[in-house]
Formats: structure tokens, sequence, C-alpha cells
């Protein structure tokens, strides 16, 4: 007598999920063939983030990538090891902490006022062999990490440049689009407020709203900041109850173990037969 109809949410939900496939797969196909290191980097995962990071639109997420591609072949960040930058970690202004945000995923400290080197183009060669070391050990599941910088030491004497600031966000959310779940400034300084004026006009709508500014007296921001985290795992320069301790030494015998790690996840741990990386360049632009 009476007949069931699956829910309006159903249906929608899995309109979506095939509208999604479809899409995937058209990007996929667009690519043209794929070997080496390229075909590792673009997994269906990878190509959903950069669907959405380009709003599922096929041919500005396509670009994209490509543009990602050409950079990754010049920039060769899989092939980067401990041993290149360790001298821009000798302070531990960028690390991978030993815990966790309360989704599991992988977190990265930035201390700014713990600058050590002068040379930009080594500080982000650094700082892309932390990210690709943060996306290697994301729990299995798990697409995205989270920052937390503290701006204890920071002043304007040793403050992060222009360019250098602008060079982190290009590379963070045009090279590694839907990586960064969200960013937790803390207890900036005043004089910050003037440089975050520039830097934020780098920033995409959907990179802007990752980045939260809390305050220690402002009770909503430090809230906010503790919904993500455990205050036990929490260091106290942001807050919690833990102790953030960085030992240069130990944490370099960790990335060791890792650059091990990451060369038998892209392959380099076998000899090249022809001589090649495995690398390709993805092909320029039809003007």
């Amino acid at each position: 007598m009476f007949r069931r109809h699956k829910s309006s949410s159903s249906n929608s939900e899995e309109t979506v999920e095939l509208q999604q496939e479809r899409k995937m797969n058209e990007l996929r196909a667009s690519l043209g063939p794929l070997s080496g290191r390229t075909l590792h980097y673009c997994s269906d995962a990878c190509l959903k983030r950069y669907l959405e990071a380009r709003n599922w639109h096929v041919d500005k997420s396509k670009k994209m990538l490509e543009e990602t591609l050409r950079w990754r072949s010049s920039f060769k960040p899989e092939e980067i090891r401990w041993n290149e930058v360790a001298v821009e970690g000798e302070t531990g202004k960028v690390f991978r902490a030993d815990f966790h945000d309360r989704n599991g995923r992988t977190v990265l400290i930035l201390r700014p006022g713990m600058q050590n080197t002068a040379s930009l183009d080594n500080q982000m060669k650094h700082l892309v062999y932390l990210i690709e070391n943060a996306i290697l050990n994301l729990p299995e599941g798990q697409e995205q990490m989270a920052w937390l910088i503290d701006f204890t030491g920071w002043s304007i004497t040793n403050n992060v440049p222009i360019k250098s600031a602008r060079d982190t966000v290009n590379i963070l959310q045009n090279h590694y689009p839907e990586r960064l779940a969200i960013a937790f400034l803390y207890n900036p300084p005043r004089l910050f407020e003037a440089f975050w004026k520039v830097v934020k006009y780098f920033l995409d709508s959907k990179t802007f709203q990752k980045v939260k500014f809390v305050y220690p007296k402002n009770k909503d921001s430090v809230e906010l900041m503790r919904s993500y985290f455990d205050v036990d795992n929490l260091p106290l320069e942001f807050g919690g109850k833990a102790t953030l301790q960085y030992d240069h030494e130990e944490f370099s015998r960790q990335m060791a173990l890792d650059d091990v790690k990451s060369a038998k996840v892209w392959g380099l741990d076998k000899p090249q037969s022809n001589g090649l990386s495995g690398a390709e360049v993805a092909p320029e632009p039809e003007s």
C-alpha cells in the first residue's frame, strides 16, 4: 500500500558523490598518460584536493595541478633530505610536534622569533621539507595538518620578510591545496598587525578562513583553539599544560629515519637504470 523511497538527503548525497567521481575522472583524463613520480603524486585523493581548491571546476583544477607538477619537477621536494636543511632547524623555528590535534592531524609548530639564517631560498627549502614530512606522517585517511605559530621572541628586527611570507603562502595554498586544516597564530604582538595587513592580501578566501588569531585574554579564541587540541598536549607557549621541548639531535634522528621511509614511498631507494629521476614536467599551457 505504501511505497518506500530513499530520503532526499540520501539521494542528494549520492548525486554529489557521483558528480565528484565524474569530475575526478574528467580531470585525470585531461592530464593524459602519467608515469613515475607524477603518477604517484596524482592519486585520487590528490585530484580531489585540487578540485576542492577550485570549487570542482575541472579546467581551473587542471591548470593549478599542472603548475604544481612543473614546480615539483623544478623544486623536487621529495628529494630534499634532512642533512641538506638541518642547519635551518637548529633553533627549532619549524618542526613537527610529537602530538596530534583532536582529529589525529599532524601538527607543525612555527616559531618565527627563532629565525637563525639569512637565506630565503634555504628557509623555503626547510619549510617545504617539513610540509612533506608532515604529509608523510599523516595517519591513514587523514589529508590535512594543523599549524601552531608561536610569536615568542618575535620583533620588528627579526620579523619574516614580506617576500618570505608571500612565498610561504604561495607554496602552501597553490602547491599544497587543502592540506591545511587550521593555523593558529598565538598571541601575536601589536607590531604584527601592520605586517598582517600586507600578508593577508596574498591569501585566497579559503586559506584566509583557516587562519585564526588567539589571544590569552580572549576567551572565545582560546576556546576555539582548545576545541582542536587537548590542553594536556598543548604546550605552555600556547596556553596548554605540556612542556615544549625541541631536541635538535633527537629530531634529526627522527628525520633521518623518515628520509628512508620517504625514499621508499617515492621509489627513490631503487637505482634508476636510465639515469632519469622519474619526474615528468607538465606541459606548458597553450597560449
